[in-house]
């Protein structure tokens, strides 16, 4: 049997092969460590990090200097929150807030603070998924240290108000964190608002490989930098906020695939598009519900429920159709109940029988009218 339609681009992406083929040249031909200085090897070598480095900034409008290459999004996260943690406790600044509705990757590291004293404020949403910038404002506290916000989340594709959240930071000297793992690439102009002072991004969900990604530290009035501790010792790379050799191949292909991101943003978000209106229609079809407020979400995300059928079931019955999910991809291996679609105050047959839709430009289009028979078959 041919193998299924992938439909979970938002847990991971194929590698471009154009980004395949950059890396490989630096796993194989380009050897070198960019610590190196004595030798034309290590000057290579750096220079591709560097190049790197300047195709990531400009997709956020930030400096090459403001770059701090990491190991995903996860790492990122965790510099952001916890590398704060010490600043927070010298000057008394020991609030964080954050949203009901944010990765486990945010999540858990504001959860430690918590647990070390910092007292946390979690914003809810509403039943579109988006947080309310007047709630942020009313929450702001003389002692805030630190506000943590998604940019797209990663179960409904929602984009959250960022511009708005910004204006009601406008005269605090918070730190605003932006986890931008879903949508570096694919929304541009968000991640660009300088009141955005960290943004976390990952390599391997634009079409760049596992294990690469960076967090971007933007520096106030041009020289005050987020004052960040870092989590690990040793080397001083990364201007000492992740110390250890950088991997070239990895960060050489996460810069070309930054790239091409903005080169092509156009034509894969149109293509996108098209592949998000026949999935609605399908799923309006099937009867189904489509969860989050559509209006403000990016379009390679789509997250449904189908009343009388639990995703685990659905999921099972078209898996030789197409490859979906019910959840963040890391935590698959303990499936729950959806902490975002229950913080959206769902119906809990909309929580339970809720699965994700996520694709690309690259996707091929499924049989919808078999996805929907087979929904008749296993529907109770």
């Amino acid at each position: 049997m041919p193998n299924p339609e992938y439909f979970d681009f938002a847990a991971t992406t194929p590698v471009d092969r154009r980004v395949a083929e950059l890396m490989m040249r630096y796993l194989c031909d380009e050897v070198g460590n960019p610590g190196s200085r004595t030798h034309t090897y290590g000057v290579n070598a750096r220079m591709a990090v560097e190049q790197a480095r300047t195709h990531v900034a400009t997709l956020v409008s930030a400096t090459d200097d403001e770059v701090i290459f990491t190991s995903g999004a996860t790492e990122a996260n965790n510099i952001s929150i916890l590398g704060l943690a010490a600043y927070g406790e010298r000057t008394g600044q020991r609030h964080i807030v954050t949203t009901a509705v944010e990765h486990k990757a945010v999540l858990e590291p504001v959860q430690h603070l918590a647990e070390a004293g910092f007292d946390v404020t979690i914003l809810p949403v509403g039943q579109g998924g988006i947080v309310d910038p007047e709630q942020l404002r009313a929450a702001l506290r003389t002692d805030t240290l630190l506000v943590s916000v998604m940019h797209v989340n990663n179960e409904t594709g929602v984009l959250q108000p960022l511009t708005e959240l910004g204006e009601a930071m406008s005269d605090h000297p918070a730190f605003l964190h932006v986890d931008g793992a879903q949508g570096f690439g694919k929304e541009l102009e968000l991640l660009r608002n300088h009141r955005i002072d960290l943004i976390s991004i990952s390599g391997h969900k634009i079409y760049g490989p596992q294990g690469t990604g960076a967090l971007i530290t933007r520096k106030r009035n041009g020289t005050d930098r987020p004052p960040l501790q870092s989590l690990v010792f040793g080397g001083g790379q990364e201007r000492g906020i992740r110390p250890g050799t950088v991997s070239v191949p990895l960060t050489v292909a996460l810069g070309e695939a930054t790239r091409l991101a903005g080169q092509e943003n156009a034509t894969r978000t149109s293509t996108a598009n098209t592949i998000s209106e026949a999935l609605i229609t399908f799923i309006e079809a099937a009867g189904g519900a489509v969860n989050g407020d559509r209006s403000h979400a990016i379009p390679q995300i789509v997250n449904a429920s189908f009343r009388g059928l639990d995703s685990e079931a659905f999921i099972v019955a078209t898996k030789a159709h197409i490859a979906i999910s019910n959840g963040a991809a890391c935590s698959s291996h303990s499936y729950e109940r959806s902490h975002v679609l229950e913080a959206m105050g769902l119906d809990p047959w909309r929580v339970s029988g809720a699965v994700r839709f996520s694709f690309s430009h690259l996707s091929q289009t499924p049989d919808w009218e078999q996805l929907t028979q087979i929904i008749e078959s296993v529907r109770f």
